[in-house]
């Protein structure tokens, strides 16, 4: 087996994994274990909690102790028992550990895949910038094809979901170990502090690096509402009869989907935007897409509304791309040569750490403050004012963004 089919394998297995549960799990949570709002979020904010800790000390045990490929493998076997526990959870607090210790070892095989990736193409002579990105998109193509299983199965209401997750995490743990050795490289030089990305934090001395982070980690938050309330808003309107068996309520994994097959288009268009308009309107755009996203919720239904939805679907790509890479790349244009490693990480830990955190707290508290509870179980919601307050969030930043970061773009054919 060649070894581009080998990574492929590898990746799309690291995002089936995820994908099995990400989009569904709350909608799961919310209807058939009635827990509140704000626990849905606080569950889902595991996932920042789990940026912020282990990719830096990760790093370092695969930077000085143990081979990549056998960490990335025992993280996923961890992962896998979580997951099993997880899908026996009846109430919050074991659903909430479960979850955490889930993604505290998935969320640094993210980097690990990576990284493991990059060696073993390395070894064999290839071109990391020509052969890893059509190895990498079929991550994707892995997050896809599991919410479409977990819905035409019918297992996104189910603990079934968590199964199929803990299984390909197995799968892959094992596989793993066949992959080729990425032995540690012992780097004496690299810091406790480069390992979570804070040497980096060098670049606050800059004005404009202090808003452009401190933006992206409000916008990371953005980030967090769908996945996490997105099938739950949809499954609502099984209770309203004309839109019990429309296709947005049965296969509404499927419909969510589309934004992710909207995302492997938008970031081909990254490098004509970037190059035309620089980074400040690329980021604007991408804050004003998540105006678009949260409005055309508010406002849609699986009914005669159903082009909103879609709508709001494809416009997700370009919220969602024109931010985490876009920003990912201006940061690596700003950083030195000496720090770029770690200003990547500082620039993952405020957008997937804090910003996840900030996210998963506080739209639970906003979906709370519409949602009535006797004895604990959901009376009414109301989603509308709910999804408009997103929007009205992402529409506040996206002005205050405008207003206070300065930075002017000079178009290559200028340079």
């Amino acid at each position: 087996m060649g070894i581009k089919l080998r990574l492929t394998i590898m990746q799309f297995l690291q995002f089936f994994i995820w994908g099995a549960w990400l989009i569904s799990l709350g909608g799961y949570m919310g209807n058939a274990l009635h827990f509140e709002g704000g626990q849905i979020g606080a569950i889902f904010a595991t996932t920042g909690i789990a940026a912020l800790i282990m990719p830096g000390l990760t790093g370092i045990i695969a930077d000085k102790w143990i081979n990549a490929e056998r960490l990335y493998g025992l993280l996923h076997l961890i992962g896998a028992g979580a997951l099993l526990y997880a899908s026996t959870a009846t109430t919050y607090n074991q659903m909430y550990w479960a979850m955490l210790l889930n993604m505290l070892a998935y969320m640094p095989t993210l980097s690990l895949a990576n990284t493991v990736s990059y060696n073993a193409l390395e070894k064999s002579h290839m071109d990391l910038v020509k052969d890893f990105p059509p190895i990498r998109v079929w991550g994707t193509v892995g997050f896809i094809c599991a919410m479409w299983a977990v819905d035409l199965t019918g297992f996104k209401a189910h603990s079934a979901q968590l199964y199929v997750a803990a299984t390909a995490a197995l799968l892959l743990g094992l596989y793993a170990f066949s992959l080729p050795a990425c032995p540690p490289e012992r780097n004496e030089n690299k810091t406790m502090l480069s390992a979570f990305g804070l040497d980096a934090l060098v670049l606050f001395k800059q004005k404009k690096m202090i808003i452009f982070f401190l933006f992206s980690m409000l916008l990371g938050a953005a980030l967090q509402i769908t996945n996490t309330y997105g099938d739950l808003f949809l499954g609502s309107f099984a209770s309203i009869p004309e839109y019990a068996d429309s296709f947005g309520v049965k296969h509404s994994v499927i419909l969510l989907s589309i934004s992710q097959m909207s995302e492997t288009l938008f970031i081909l268009a990254i490098p004509f935007f970037l190059k035309h308009f620089g980074i400040k309107r690329v980021m604007l755009i991408s804050m004003f897409a998540w105006v678009f996203r949260f409005g055309l919720f508010g406002l849609g239904n699986p009914g005669d509304g159903l082009w909103m939805l879609i709508l709001s679907m494809i416009v997700y790509g370009m919220a969602f791309d024109f931010f985490n890479v876009s920003g990912s790349l201006f940061t690596e244009m700003e950083a030195h040569s000496s720090i770029r490693a770690s200003a990547q990480g500082l620039f993952f830990m405020m957008t997937n750490g804090l910003g996840a955190i900030i996210g998963g707290y506080a739209s639970g508290a906003v979906v709370d403050a519409f949602s009535v509870y006797e004895n604990g179980l959901l009376i009414s919601r109301e989603w509308t004012p709910i999804w408009m307050i997103f929007a009205g969030y992402a529409l506040t930043i996206g002005i205050l963004f405008g207003l206070a970061f300065r930075y002017k773009h000079v178009p290559e054919s200028k340079q």
